[in-house]
């Protein structure tokens, strides 16, 4: 049972209190003297009848546990006796301890905020205060946290309580996770907030919170779900809920359709999701309990729904986030979640590449439009008389807006642009076959080079337009005039025209954007040199251009990461002003991370992935050995990232021929990350089995691939957090990106151009934000402990290390920096022994753990003021 603080000044008598207190108004106080009476406060305690004003009375319950009498006096004589007593401090404030069964309830810079558990850490609350200041200003914030101390809750909690204050002024939160997992995280906390505060009001709130996914996750379509790939069943259900194949059905009832569809828009759209959280499976549950769709009943209820959590791509590719995301509140309140990597996800979503294989596949597409086309010529001319006038009068016209309709052009035309009539030479079905027919033509000859050219969007549109006349407006309008024709010509498998959706979406793009894109054609792949495979990327450059309208709409966006540092970096280059960025600190009761720098190998050689050593047999071999000693000392697992696939494989195959391999494997179980989805995730189960088990195991991984980015190494138990799999992570190496890519190169120069920042100093940040995402699987909470271990000489460099963020920087000692094997080993086996000492929650209590009573202490928030680093 918690106790919680509601300061009450201004009280004349106990009989004026509320009348929710009144069952305690006989309550037996001991005042200084010893002596008891019913109902009264002693004289020496100054009374008054006023709430501060973050104090609502209707969201207070539970029974008296002290009245305590601040005003000054003695220290009490006589027991206290339950339900009520008085104690005299020195100091001032009336004070009524409530008690809330196993939560809080917080003053935040003047906000009520209910928290769901028993403690909070420093660093939360100093979060809450920064979140409040940035949604006090109306504005956008970058804020870095350490992992595993409770970031979700403390904005779940944070942005709840202010919806709830300010109704008006924050109508939905949209937060924004990368993976379904992290996704279902959020939905299971914010659904213990809400029990809490049910359990405290006593009644049902109206709020709801819900999770959106693909139809992949959410289709419970018997003919759908057995399908793999998200492709395939988005294509599947286009082809049973199509505007125009409902249309069919209603003349013919036998023609394959979806049936939880039509009961979905007969019924579903009559009756909202009722108040609660859902998740994807409760979601499902709905749908199939009401014979509804729960991809369509999911995106019809974030209209209406007070949180809606989602992947990034809702937002940020503008394919989807016109479709989904259109009609979201201004007043909403954004976060992205692990948005470390956040400017890779915009340029992703705006890039195209366009392969020969792809354009010979849009080659087969337009032979079969073309045969279509002539097919309805024949038998329906009539549907195409009528999509003729319809771009007369403008694309947005002929955009048939049905929500089941595939949305397949990337949005980014003005709104003015669609409100025009199409141009004459690609209104008619014809007319645009040929259109595409020529511009096909054109990137084919483009794609037969034979060195690298890189051009600018105006360049490439000036020898489109002088060797085929296509002009850029009709280019402009390419994509939604496909779309449009696609869906007259009423294609069902849209799936299998993707390769013309995709020639389409460049065509719009290219002809858009004259700044921050360009374009490179390489005749062959750099990884394989002698192979001939020509490709035409069309490259975002500029993250800012994705992310843009995310910023102008919604009044606050936050972003917010474990691993952020330098945060200075994310403003430039998306182009935007935060009213706040801070850094926090991880409060330790126990310092349980040990960062260290292995710069040489027992025999003295420099360490480092660096190209002229890669190949070094001597660093391969002190590579092993670090593994292999490490392997002897560490319990349970340890994870081991690489820079590269290429680096990992030929490194295993050195070991394997020097013999370390089968040392190692003496030790623990070796598992092994690779370019396939499936095989990694049979790797990561089995691996996790052999922790469990006691067996230990080792991980070799990559930086930039899944497990770095994408798994959490708890597990949670009915009884306990499990954290024992990453009780050591190693780097080997620095994780640059491939810097003789083309792409980047140009990148790096626009960087330069645009935002003054210096390619190398980009690069070692890039680098430097993964290592650290890497290491920082170590830590997943503070009763969790690891080595975080960085092998390579550069990471010594002030240049690098002033990169790390600030959490991992505090505990990185100049008596841990390029150290050699032995030496690196020794520091983990002392670090171990220390670890494996007894420590229980009380330990933390007061240091790295608060009750509201500690919170309160001037001390403690005078501590909480030095957490936050503002810059």
């Amino acid at each position: 049972m918690r106790e919680d603080r509601i300061r009450m000044n201004d009280i004349d008598s106990l009989g004026s209190l509320p009348s929710m207190f009144s069952s305690w108004s006989s309550a037996i106080l001991s005042d200084a003297s010893g002596t008891a009476s019913p109902g009264t406060p002693p004289s020496h305690c100054r009374a008054h009848a006023h709430y501060p004003d973050w104090l609502q009375p209707s969201g207070v319950t539970g029974r008296i546990s002290q009245w305590r009498c601040e005003e000054g006096g003695a220290a009490p004589r006589g027991r206290p006796t339950d339900p009520a007593s008085l104690n005299i401090h020195e100091g001032g404030g009336l004070t009524l301890l409530l008690a809330t069964d196993g939560a809080m309830k917080l003053n935040v810079d003047g906000l009520l905020v209910y928290f769901p558990y028993d403690y909070i850490y420093p660093e939360q609350f100093s979060y809450m205060l920064e979140l409040k200041r940035t949604l006090d200003a109306k504005g956008h914030g970058v804020l870095e946290m350490p992992s595993g101390t409770g970031k979700t809750v403390s904005l779940l909690a944070l942005i709840m309580a202010y919806q709830r204050a300010y109704p008006l002024e924050v109508t939905k939160l949209i937060y924004c996770s990368r993976t379904v997992p992290e996704i279902e995280k959020v939905i299971e906390e914010l659904r213990k907030l809400l029990n809490f505060y049910e359990k405290q009001e006593g009644e049902k709130l109206p709020f709801l919170g819900l999770a959106l996914s693909s139809r992949k996750n959410l289709c419970i379509h018997p003919e759908v779900t057995p399908l793999r790939f998200g492709k395939d069943v988005d294509g599947k259900c286009h082809s049973l809920t199509a505007s125009y194949v409902r249309a069919q059905y209603q003349r013919d009832t036998s023609l394959p359709h979806c049936r939880f569809y039509e009961e979905f828009d007969i019924h579903g759209r009559q009756a909202p999701l009722p108040a609660g959280i859902y998740n994807l499976d409760d979601l499902k549950a709905v749908g199939r309990r009401q014979g509804w769709c729960p991809y369509f009943l999911a995106r019809y209820s974030i209209l209406h729904a007070n949180v809606v959590v989602y992947s990034y791509h809702y937002l940020l590719d503008p394919k989807i986030a016109d479709l989904v995301s259109k009609e979201l509140a201004r007043k909403a309140v954004v976060v992205f979640d692990e948005a470390h990597n956040i400017d890779n996800v915009c340029i992703d979503s705006m890039s195209v590449n366009l392969t020969r294989r792809t354009l010979d596949r849009c080659q087969g597409n337009l032979e079969t439009l073309q045969k279509t086309v002539l097919r309805i010529k024949e038998t329906d001319e009539q549907r195409l008389r009528d999509e003729y006038r319809r771009l007369v009068e403008g694309l947005r016209e002929a955009s048939v807006a049905r929500e089941t309709d595939a949305h397949l052009a990337n949005p980014v035309l003005p709104d003015e642009v669609l409100q025009e009539a199409v141009p004459g030479s690609i209104r008619t079905a014809e007319h645009f076959l040929g259109f595409l027919r020529r511009l096909l033509e054109y990137v084919k000859w483009r794609l037969r080079v034979q060195h690298v050219v890189q051009e600018s969007p105006p360049a490439f549109l000036s020898g489109l337009a002088q060797r085929v006349c296509i002009g850029r407006k009709p280019l402009r309008f390419c994509a939604e005039r496909l779309r449009s024709l696609l869906h007259t010509l009423e294609i069902a498998d849209l799936a299998d025209f993707s390769p013309l959706t995709l020639l389409a979406n460049f065509a719009t793009l290219v002809s858009t954007y004259a700044k921050g894109f360009t374009i490179i054609i390489e005749p062959f792949d750099d990884r394989t040199p002698t192979i001939a495979n020509p490709i035409l990327h069309f490259s975002c450059m500029d993250a800012s251009l994705a992310i843009k309208p995310v910023f102008e709409r919604f009044q606050s966006v936050i972003i917010t990461s474990g691993t952020l540092s330098p945060l200075d970096i994310y403003p430039k280059i998306l182009d935007f002003h935060p009213v706040t960025m801070a850094t926090f600190t991880m409060t330790l009761a126990r310092v349980c991370l040990c960062p260290m720098i292995i710069g040489r190998g027992n025999d003295q050689v420099a360490i480092s992935s660096k190209f002229e050593t890669r190949d070094d047999i001597a660093v391969i071999r002190n590579y092993g050995n670090l593994l292999l000693e490490m392997s002897a000392v560490v319990p349970d697992g340890i994870v081991a990232f690489f820079t590269s696939y290429q680096y990992m494989e030929s490194a295993v195959a050195s070991w394997y021929e020097q013999g370390i391999l089968e040392n190692i494997q003496r030790n623990k179980l070796l598992f092994i990350e690779t370019q396939d989805g499936a095989e990694t995730s049979v790797a990561l189960e089995k691996y996790q089995e052999a922790c469990e088990n006691g067996r230990g195991a080792i991980l070799l991984s990559v930086a930039r691939g899944k497990v770095s980015e994408g798994i959490d190494f708890v597990t949670d138990t009915p009884a306990h957090a499990v954290h024992h799999f990453g009780r050591a992570v190693i780097m080997f190496g620095v994780p640059y990106v491939y810097t003789q890519s083309r792409i980047l190169k140009a990148r790096l120069e626009y960087l330069r151009d645009q935002f003054q920042i210096r390619e190398k100093d980009f690069l070692t940040f890039d680098a430097m934000r993964h290592a650290a995402q890497c290491v920082g699987r170590a830590i997943r909470g503070k009763t969790d402990y690891g080595l975080m271990v960085f092998a390579d000489k550069r990471y010594a460099g002030a240049d690098k290390r002033g990169k790390l963020p600030r959490w991992i920087q505090e505990h990185l000692t100049d008596a841990n920096l390029n150290l050699t094997v032995d030496e690196g080993v020794q520091v983990a086996k002392y670090f171990l022994r220390q670890m494996a000492q007894p420590f229980h929650r009380e330990d933390q209590l007061g240091l790295s753990l608060l009750s509201l009573e500690q919170l309160e202490s001037e001390e403690t928030l005078r501590r909480i003021e030095q957490i936050a680093q503002q810059l």
